[in-house]
């Protein structure tokens, strides 16, 4: 479920009080609503005719300030007009400083202890520490305390309510964030495109060269079987003969045929000698 679903149902019997609600009671239900658990948005309630008729009242229109501040500012908002603004019980600070970092994580992913201890005024990283884990209790944010640099990474929040005049801003933001988004996937296409015709031209490559292969292998087949088969020395045989070694047995006849006729000359030379 994604986060602060069910904050407008929190907000809903406020809602309905608020239709009857008048002057002070307009101002106390706003002191109410501002410091009850599990409600933290609050468009709906500063629309409502009722509590808007507070603004023309100068006892009360500091109560519709503070339901302001509550709906799309923060803490450090709170502290620099406080001399003008209600005083805050302990559960006010506590939600008004939940939602300073939910702004805060608006323009940045990774949130420094050092800013947070700043913009919250927080005596110590423990109490910031605390006070962070609470929020990811209460389905606020999302997020990782990173103690090693002193960092809070943020995943997810809550979205707020806007300030008047800032929804042309969002709506320029979303916007660019859609060309941008249409950019990276046309860049994607386009690669998976090249990666595929490449992935074609490669198997097209090898079936060409597995075809190349095996014709050669066909014409050394064919010209084995027309020259016969080889021996383990690679040499031909015919006939079951290795001719190589009929080729040595026929010299060797021919070699012992001219000794035969020089032992044969020599005798018939001693033979002469011996006559005279």
């Amino acid at each position: 479920m994604e986060l602060g679903t069910n904050f407008a149902a929190k907000l809903e019997p406020f809602l309905l009080i608020s239709k009857s609600a008048k002057g002070a009671a307009a101002a106390k239900l706003i002191q109410d609503a501002t410091s009850a658990q599990g409600v933290f948005v609050f468009a709906e309630l500063l629309e409502l005719p009722n509590i808007q008729e507070l603004v023309n009242n100068e006892q009360h229109a500091p109560f519709f300030s503070l339901l302001q501040v509550f709906s799309y500012r923060t803490y450090k908002d709170y502290l620099a007009n406080k001399d003008s603004l209600p005083q805050l019980n302990q559960a006010q600070i506590t939600k008004l400083k939940h939602l300073s970092i939910v702004s805060l994580a608006a323009t940045r992913r990774i949130l420094p202890y050092s800013l947070l201890l700043q913009e919250l005024q927080m005596p110590t990283i423990r109490d910031l520490e605390d006070l962070i884990i609470d929020a990811i209790y209460l389905d606020i944010l999302r997020g990782k305390l990173d103690q090693k640099e002193q960092q809070l990474e943020i995943e997810y929040t809550m979205g707020r309510d806007l300030e008047p005049g800032k929804a042309e801003a969002v709506l320029a933001a979303l916007k660019a964030w859609a060309s941008t988004t249409a950019s990276v996937l046309s860049a994607l296409d386009n690669k998976l495109a090249q990666i595929a015709s490449y992935s074609t031209a490669v198997a097209m490559d090898n079936e060409e060269h597995d075809r190349a292969y095996n014709a050669i292998l066909k014409d050394v087949s064919k010209d084995s079987k027309k020259r016969g088969p080889l021996t383990a020395s690679g040499n031909l045989m015919r006939g079951g003969v290795d001719l190589a070694d009929a080729m040595d047995v026929d010299e060797e006849p021919r070699m012992k045929g001219r000794k035969g006729m020089a032992v044969d000359a020599m005798i018939k030379q001693q033979r002469k000698r011996n006559r005279f």
